[in-house]
């Protein structure tokens, strides 16, 4: 029996018995001489061998949806519990690649398309905690009739600890009136709320994707470890 030592795509040498590339995952064919089945072949014959650098979508965003949109529920990023979104939506892109692992049955993902089912999952989960944070703020300030408290906080950060602060910072008097008056304004008051979001959902993304590409490099590094 004869067996490939270097991948025929990267050209990275694969140790002895591998059935993947520990590189770019190409499955590494195996010939046999025997009646047996060849442990580099599909357990079923009609089985096509895959490619672990793909992802099949269907079932990718399936499982995605099922973990992204009760994070984005339970995390909205305005919330007192808006930091623990971040560590949320990172367990849901990391066990997003696990359960596609577990109902796809392939026999491992690479760290890349790991790190893009991590993506699509921050983004629905990102989408979903600013809508339900949207949602929010407008029942509290239209059905609950809470605006009052809001803008009263607002002011008092804005006109208390942001004005101290940027006068601690030697600026004048006349830029720190110019800014309380803009970030007091609805317009100010709006691109504050639309900033915040933007950015944590900025930070839900990436966490979200390095949980994805972990769960690939966990999963392939067991996997490695059992040929």
């Amino acid at each position: 029996m004869t067996m490939e030592t270097t991948c025929d795509r990267c050209r990275q040498n694969v140790p002895e018995g591998g059935r993947f590339c520990p590189v770019c995952g190409l499955p590494q064919i195996v010939y046999s001489g025997e009646n047996g089945g060849s442990p580099g072949q599909p357990e079923d014959e009609r089985e096509p061998v895959r490619d672990a650098g793909s992802v099949r979508w269907k079932s990718a965003l399936r499982t995605a949806l099922t973990l992204a949109i009760p994070a984005g529920i339970l995390c909205p990023t305005l919330s007192p519990v808006g930091i623990l979104g971040l560590l949320l939506m990172g367990l849901a892109g990391t066990w997003s690649v696990i359960l596609y692992l577990r109902q796809g049955k392939p026999a491992w993902v690479t760290i890349g398309a790991g790190a893009r089912i991590g993506l699509v999952t921050g983004i629905l989960g990102g989408w979903t905690a600013a809508a339900t944070s949207g949602l929010a703020l407008f029942a509290l300030r239209f059905w609950l009739h809470e605006g009052r408290f809001f803008d009263d906080f607002w002011q008092n950060i804005v006109s208390g600890q942001m004005a101290q602060q940027w006068a601690s910072m030697g600026i004048d008097a006349q830029t720190i009136a110019a800014a309380k008056a803009w970030l007091l304004a609805p317009e100010g008051r709006g691109g504050w709320v639309l900033g915040a979001i933007g950015l944590l959902i900025a930070a839900e993304l990436g966490v979200a994707t390095a949980g994805g590409a972990l769960a690939a490099r966990m999963t392939a590094h067991s996997r490695r470890r059992t040929l």
